[in-house]
């Protein structure tokens, strides 16, 4: 247990999502970020994908209410003894401090495991002043590292407000970069290539027709329609793309079936069929606002089956069901042919040893700005027409 500096508030360790009633998280954390609900963290923990012998010792940071009943805010919190999974590096950074004599692990960090999604962190129960919780929640992991005697805090993909707020608590701010798609109110996927230069739609339109003309079929599942079969089968494509990615994949098979189990009417998996069988596969999940793509795998190689299944089809779908954009992951500069924008992303980074702090925001403040530009040079160099609409802000 811990105790902020504001206000007396008590801001509590608690290891296991098994032990927060769902009502009191999904509470704080509403409905539109389906990575943030009670489900997908607990079956994460469930299945024991998280957990301390994985390196994800789940310490979700829990803020009471002075007046009693349900929590006022809470933080998904992991002590994690490595940095893998996180889509956010600083390996350097642990070799530099422990080369140094520091202890960089075990570090805490804020985040959905394995999931490079932005979203909030600093969650606040709706009837509450926002930004005076979020502040406490602040504090409040900053009390926790210090009980716990930990060198760093990284809260990683949280959103702009929830960026600037942690820099006013002397946390370092970090930036990146993904490529999302973004809806300007389209239509259909058509009037989506309208957008594009003339050259860009005859190719987007050559990879559609190319990916289907091997005999692929290709499936949309949610909801009831989700079934044991299917998952044994992009299970199969998982596993083989997660082996060459990361040496073992993050999730096992129990998994997708908990998430079946408690929230398959925010999954969209995508899945490929040729000859009588499944080849490939992608799994999406359903937000309030955005389509998040996750996972792509396949067993047969078919030419531009994956922009197909992991780009075209994400697309599409956020078009039909009003979806403001799609956010397909880490990486991936050739997402911007293919109508993705380069986006600033966002982490925070509390490091408790002064001269080790200097030099990491040293660092930061030159990176920063190469992101910056790296943005503004890709996105002049995209594949829309100039002057159709107006920039994104």
């Amino acid at each position: 247990m811990a105790e902020t500096e504001e206000d007396g508030v008590i801001a509590r360790i608690v290891q296991s999502m098994g032990e927060i009633p769902s009502a009191h998280w999904d509470a704080c954390a509403g409905d539109s970020d389906p990575f943030l609900s009670h489900a997908f963290l607990l079956a994460l923990e469930e299945s024991g994908c998280v957990h301390n012998r994985t390196g994800w010792g789940p310490v979700h940071l829990l803020l009471d209410d002075p007046h009693g009943g349900a929590p006022a805010g809470c933080v998904p919190l992991y002590m994690k003894s490595h940095s893998r999974g996180e889509f956010i590096f600083d390996y350097g950074w642990a070799d530099a401090y422990e080369r140094a004599g520091g202890r960089y692990y075990p570090k805490l960090l804020s985040a959905v495991p394995f999931t490079p999604a932005t979203g909030s962190r600093l969650l606040v129960r709706p009837d509450l002043d926002r930004v005076t919780t979020q502040r406490q929640l602040a504090a409040g992991l900053i009390s926790a590292a210090e009980h716990l005697n930990i060198a760093t805090i990284s809260v990683n993909f949280l959103p702009e407000d929830e960026w600037e707020l942690l820099e006013d608590a002397d946390y370092l701010k970090r930036a990146d970069q993904q490529f999302h798609w973004y809806n300007r109110g389209y239509g259909s996927f058509d009037e989506f290539l309208d957008d594009l230069s003339s050259r860009k739609r005859k190719t987007i339109r050559r990879e559609r027709r190319g990916a289907l003309e091997t005999g692929v079929e290709i499936e949309l599942l949610s909801g009831s329609d989700l079934r044991e079969e299917h998952w044994d089968a992009f299970y199969e494509f998982y596993t083989d793309t997660g082996s060459r990615k990361w040496g073992e994949p993050y999730l096992n098979r129990q998994f997708f079936s908990l998430i079946t189990e408690s929230m398959a009417d925010k999954i969209l998996l995508i899945m490929c069929r040729r000859q009588g069988r499944y080849i490939a596969g992608a799994l999406n999940l359903i937000g309030g606002e955005a389509l998040f793509g996750r996972y792509w795998g396949c067993i047969e190689d078919h030419p531009f089956l994956h922009f197909e299944v992991c780009y075209y089809q994400a697309i599409d779908y956020a078009i039909q069901h009003g979806l403001a954009r799609v956010e397909a992951g880490a990486q991936g500069p050739h997402k911007i042919a293919r109508g993705y924008r380069p986006t600033q992303t966002h982490s925070a980074h509390f490091i408790r040893d002064p001269g080790f702090r200097t030099a990491v925001a040293n660092y930061l403040e030159h990176e920063r700005a190469e992101v910056g530009h790296d943005i503004e040079y890709l996105a002049e160099r995209g594949p829309f027409r100039k002057g159709e609409r107006p920039a994104l802000d």
